[in-house]
Protein backbone atom coordinates (compact mmCIF):
# COMPACT_ATOMS: atom_id res chain seq x y z
CA UNK A 1 0.00 0.00 0.00
CA UNK A 2 0.87 3.84 -0.44
CA UNK A 3 1.46 4.23 3.44
CA UNK A 4 3.91 1.15 3.57
CA UNK A 5 5.68 2.69 1.09
CA UNK A 6 5.95 5.76 2.49
CA UNK A 7 6.92 4.54 6.11
CA UNK A 8 10.03 2.02 4.33
CA UNK A 9 11.03 5.17 2.73
CA UNK A 10 11.32 6.69 5.96
CA UNK A 11 13.04 3.68 7.26
CA UNK A 12 14.88 2.72 4.36
CA UNK A 13 18.33 1.80 6.21
CA UNK A 14 16.39 -1.19 8.60
CA UNK A 15 13.63 -1.99 5.80
CA UNK A 16 16.90 -3.25 4.23
CA UNK A 17 18.58 -5.54 6.65
CA UNK A 18 15.25 -6.86 7.80
CA UNK A 19 11.63 -6.51 5.56
CA UNK A 20 9.89 -9.07 7.30
CA UNK A 21 10.43 -6.92 10.55
CA UNK A 22 9.93 -3.49 8.75
CA UNK A 23 6.42 -4.88 8.06
CA UNK A 24 6.04 -5.93 11.40
CA UNK A 25 6.67 -3.08 13.11
CA UNK A 26 4.18 -1.40 10.54
CA UNK A 27 1.38 -3.30 11.04
CA UNK A 28 1.52 -2.93 15.00
CA UNK A 29 2.11 0.93 14.35
CA UNK A 30 -0.88 0.99 12.04
CA UNK A 31 -3.25 -0.95 14.51
CA UNK A 32 -1.89 0.76 17.47
CA UNK A 33 -3.22 4.13 15.75
CA UNK A 34 -6.51 2.72 14.72
CA UNK A 35 -6.73 1.62 18.08
CA UNK A 36 -5.91 5.08 19.83
CA UNK A 37 -8.15 6.69 17.20
CA UNK A 38 -11.06 4.38 18.07
CA UNK A 39 -10.56 5.19 21.68
CA UNK A 40 -10.48 8.97 21.32
CA UNK A 41 -13.40 8.48 19.05
CA UNK A 42 -15.40 7.02 22.16
CA UNK A 43 -13.74 9.17 24.86
CA UNK A 44 -15.07 12.54 23.00
CA UNK A 45 -18.77 10.46 22.69
CA UNK A 46 -18.91 9.94 26.40
CA UNK A 47 -17.73 13.31 27.66
CA UNK A 48 -20.11 15.34 25.01
CA UNK A 49 -23.02 13.12 25.32
CA UNK A 50 -23.25 12.70 21.75
CA UNK A 51 -24.87 9.33 21.64
CA UNK A 52 -28.09 11.20 23.45
CA UNK A 53 -27.59 14.24 21.22
CA UNK A 54 -27.72 11.81 18.12
CA UNK A 55 -30.38 9.81 19.07
CA UNK A 56 -32.24 13.22 20.12
CA UNK A 57 -31.62 14.78 16.68
CA UNK A 58 -32.78 11.55 14.87
CA UNK A 59 -36.50 12.19 16.85
CA UNK A 60 -36.73 15.75 15.88
CA UNK A 61 -35.72 15.01 12.39
CA UNK A 62 -38.44 12.33 12.15
CA UNK A 63 -40.85 14.50 13.79
CA UNK A 64 -40.04 17.63 11.34
CA UNK A 65 -40.64 14.37 7.99
CA UNK A 66 -44.47 15.58 8.17
CA UNK A 67 -43.56 19.59 8.10
CA UNK A 68 -44.56 21.37 5.51
CA UNK A 69 -42.72 25.13 6.40
CA UNK A 70 -38.57 24.47 6.98
CA UNK A 71 -37.06 24.95 9.66
CA UNK A 72 -35.55 27.76 11.00
CA UNK A 73 -31.41 27.96 10.04
CA UNK A 74 -29.25 31.16 11.39
CA UNK A 75 -28.96 34.16 8.82
CA UNK A 76 -25.31 34.67 9.67
CA UNK A 77 -26.36 38.21 10.66
CA UNK A 78 -27.05 37.76 14.59
CA UNK A 79 -29.38 40.81 14.73
CA UNK A 80 -31.97 39.75 12.06
CA UNK A 81 -31.24 36.08 13.84
CA UNK A 82 -32.55 37.72 17.34
CA UNK A 83 -35.41 39.66 15.85
CA UNK A 84 -36.11 37.12 13.90
CA UNK A 85 -37.03 34.88 16.93
CA UNK A 86 -38.03 37.87 19.68
CA UNK A 87 -40.11 40.11 17.55
CA UNK A 88 -43.13 37.37 16.97
CA UNK A 89 -42.96 36.52 20.75
CA UNK A 90 -43.20 40.25 21.88
CA UNK A 91 -46.05 40.68 19.16
CA UNK A 92 -47.90 37.98 21.17
CA UNK A 93 -46.93 39.14 24.19
CA UNK A 94 -48.17 43.06 23.03
CA UNK A 95 -51.62 41.67 22.36
CA UNK A 96 -51.87 39.88 25.23
CA UNK A 97 -51.12 43.13 27.41
CA UNK A 98 -53.89 44.73 25.08
CA UNK A 99 -56.62 42.33 25.65
CA UNK A 100 -55.43 42.46 29.63
CA UNK A 101 -55.73 46.41 29.06
CA UNK A 102 -59.12 46.36 27.40
CA UNK A 103 -60.20 43.84 30.20
CA UNK A 104 -59.25 46.45 33.38
CA UNK A 105 -60.56 49.09 31.27
CA UNK A 106 -64.00 47.67 31.10
CA UNK A 107 -63.64 46.75 34.43
CA UNK A 108 -62.73 50.31 35.80
CA UNK A 109 -65.39 51.58 33.69
CA UNK A 110 -68.33 49.35 35.32
CA UNK A 111 -66.88 49.92 38.92
CA UNK A 112 -66.64 54.29 38.20
CA UNK A 113 -70.62 53.61 36.99
CA UNK A 114 -71.27 51.96 40.06
CA UNK A 115 -69.65 54.32 42.44
CA UNK A 116 -71.49 57.29 40.19
CA UNK A 117 -74.36 55.16 40.97
CA UNK A 118 -73.79 54.97 44.78
CA UNK A 119 -73.10 58.80 44.52
CA UNK A 120 -76.57 59.38 43.04
CA UNK A 121 -77.90 57.38 46.00
CA UNK A 122 -76.23 59.05 48.71
CA UNK A 123 -77.26 62.38 47.46
CA UNK A 124 -80.76 61.00 47.05
CA UNK A 125 -80.83 59.47 50.42
CA UNK A 126 -79.30 62.95 52.02
CA UNK A 127 -81.73 64.99 50.50
CA UNK A 128 -84.54 62.52 51.93
CA UNK A 129 -83.11 63.35 54.98
CA UNK A 130 -83.52 66.69 54.77
CA UNK A 131 -86.41 66.70 53.75
CA UNK A 132 -87.93 64.66 56.59
CA UNK A 133 -85.70 66.71 58.91
CA UNK A 134 -86.94 69.97 57.64
CA UNK A 135 -90.83 68.36 57.72
CA UNK A 136 -90.01 67.11 61.46
CA UNK A 137 -89.02 70.51 62.86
Amino acid sequence: SCSYQRFVNCYRCFYKLQPQLTRSIYDQFISQLQASIKEEIQEVKNEGNLEGLFSSLDKIVEEAKDREEPAWRPSGIPEQDVRSTVVPFLLKHRSHLRRALREKEEENSKVAESVLMGRDRIAELQQLIQARQQAWQ
